[in-house]
């Protein structure tokens, strides 16, 4: 009888162990066969010196508006006009609220819908106390050591200059494009894009306009980031996570600290803080994660090839890897952040508020209503008040990654960077395109910069760089993007 059961349990084994292996062997490919071309070339020194330029420009965003560094921006916007004079004698300029900007470059066909390029001119401020650790002044713009260095260089004058390059050289050589192209350029992205983006994509609205595709900042084109990938894996936002702030207060009785209560305001808020901590949204391997790991399974050698191809057994085990990682943990789940804290004035008095922000970016299928009920039965405290920020927003719709506009995305990808892979992915951060999502069919968050993992603390971060040899890959990107979207398809 035992050797029965074991005789049943060796032959399940290996009708499993063959069901997997040929899970593995026959999970497609979903890389284009994509003919090499031969890039437009730059003059690497010249277009470095230009970016260099934009760099010493302070456009720092905040949310009190412009007056702070408006006359920054207008300098920026000077200097952009001298070096691209073809690109702004062409395109019609429009400035858009305090200084975003709205670029139009008709299209010959007026029948086909317009795309959109999109790129901040806003950056975010230094660390105080960190300036001396930058290796360059971070708003010099220095050229050394094969990169310009500087806050921007990668976030994001270093893609709204690579597009206007592409622009110069292709008015320069006659083209013009088959549909309509939006070059969009705001001045507050990096605190909402509410002065900026939004009125641009109103005012697109009321003009009737509905766009085929936009691209904005997003992900990136990682190198040695993806544990079993040989190759470079150039990830493409097919959607952003929703952003929701909550804001939990507690109101009791002050009084003096000789004769504290059994629950005070700040222990009643500290308890409810970190049960939200301990128990954070549940994570899942589905959506925008699932379509990711499916097209980086056949790419990927070894176990991790394995795995990832045979999710349905092993989803659990590699749910349970990634969530180690804050970064990969990420992509599964709707993420909680405590960022904000206040309480109390004086050591001997009790304070009669104590209120916190919590940060939440949600995962789409997630909502900013169920992450609230997730808040309230999680503190399960009616002493604490919940109350949403206003600028919270939803999680963006999922592009569709077997589109046109993808597959022409994707070549483009492929076609100046054939060594990499082409992979959708999520960003969880916010970009200014979550606000054309209502007027666009797609909306998509790549930007051409290659990044190692020593480089991704370098975004918002100290000693922000682009080397001079993928700036030129950058322009060619964009160049090449807009010559294949000239394509009848």
């Amino acid at each position: 009888m035992i050797k029965r059961v074991l005789l049943v349990v060796l032959l399940a084994l290996l009708a499993l162990a063959a069901v997997v292996a040929v899970n593995t062997w026959r999970m497609p490919s979903r890389q284009l066969r994509v003919d090499a071309i031969e890039k437009i070339a730059v003059d690497p020194d010249a277009a470095a010196r230009r970016l260099s330029g934009a760099i010493p420009f302070r456009t720092v965003s905040s949310f009190d508006g412009m007056e702070r560094n408006g006359q920054e921006f207008r300098k920026l916007q000077a200097y952009l006009a001298e070096q691209f004079p073809r690109l702004h004698a062409t395109l019609k300029k429009e400035v858009i609220g305090d200084n975003a900007l709205l670029y139009t470059w008709t299209g010959s066909d007026p029948s086909a819908r317009p795309v959109a390029l999109m790129a901040h001119q806003d950056v975010v401020p230094i660390a105080p106390g960190t300036e001396k650790a930058w290796s360059a002044d971070p708003f010099s713009g220095a050229i050394k050591d094969g990169f310009v260095w500087g806050r921007g260089t990668w976030d994001d004058k270093g893609n709204l200059l690579a597009q206007m390059e592409a622009i110069e050289m292709l008015v320069a050589s006659g083209f013009q494009p088959r549909q309509t192209v939006y070059l969009i350029s705001g001045d507050d992205e990096e605190v909402n894009g509410l002065r900026g983006a939004l009125p641009i994509a109103q005012l697109l609205k009321s003009r009737g306009v509905r766009l085929d595709w936009v691209l904005d900042e997003g992900l990136l084109v990682t190198e040695g980031v993806l544990a079993g990938l040989d190759k470079p894996a150039a990830l493409i936002g097919m959607a952003e996570k929703g952003y929701g702030t909550f804001f939990l207060t507690v109101d009791t009785q002050p009084g003096h600290a000789s004769m504290p209560p059994s629950r005070s305001a700040i222990g009643i808020l500290s308890a409810g803080l970190a049960k939200l901590e301990a128990n954070p949204m549940p994570a899942s391997i589905g959506g925008v994660a699932a379509d990711m790991f499916n097209a980086l399974a056949p790419e990927m050698h070894g176990a991790n090839r394995v795995f990832m191809s045979n999710l349905w057994l092993f989803g659990p085990l590699v749910r349970h890897e990634l969530e180690k990682s804050a970064s990969t943990s990420a992509v599964l789940r709707t993420t909680t952040a405590l960022t904000i804290v206040r309480a109390g004035n004086k050591d001997n008095v009790l304070p009669g508020r104590a209120e916190a922000a919590v940060n939440f970016r949600v995962l789409p299928g997630d909502t900013l209503a169920s992450v609230q009920e997730h808040i309230r039965k999680t503190v399960d405290d009616p002493a604490i008040t919940i109350k949403a920020y206003p600028g919270n927003a939803e999680p963006t719709p999922v592009a569709s990654s077997t589109s046109d506009s993808y597959r022409m995305l994707q070549t483009t990808v492929q076609q100046t960077f054939p060594d990499a892979i082409v992979v959708p992915g999520l960003y969880i951060a916010a970009s200014d395109s979550r606000h054309f999502v209502d007027i666009a069919d797609s909306v998509y968050r790549f930007e051409p910069v290659r990044a190692r993992p020593e480089d991704l603390g370098r975004f918002h971060g100290t000693n922000e760089r682009v080397s001079i040899a993928n700036y030129v890959e950058m322009i060619q990107f964009y160049h090449q993007l807009l010559r294949n979207t000239a394509q009848p398809r």
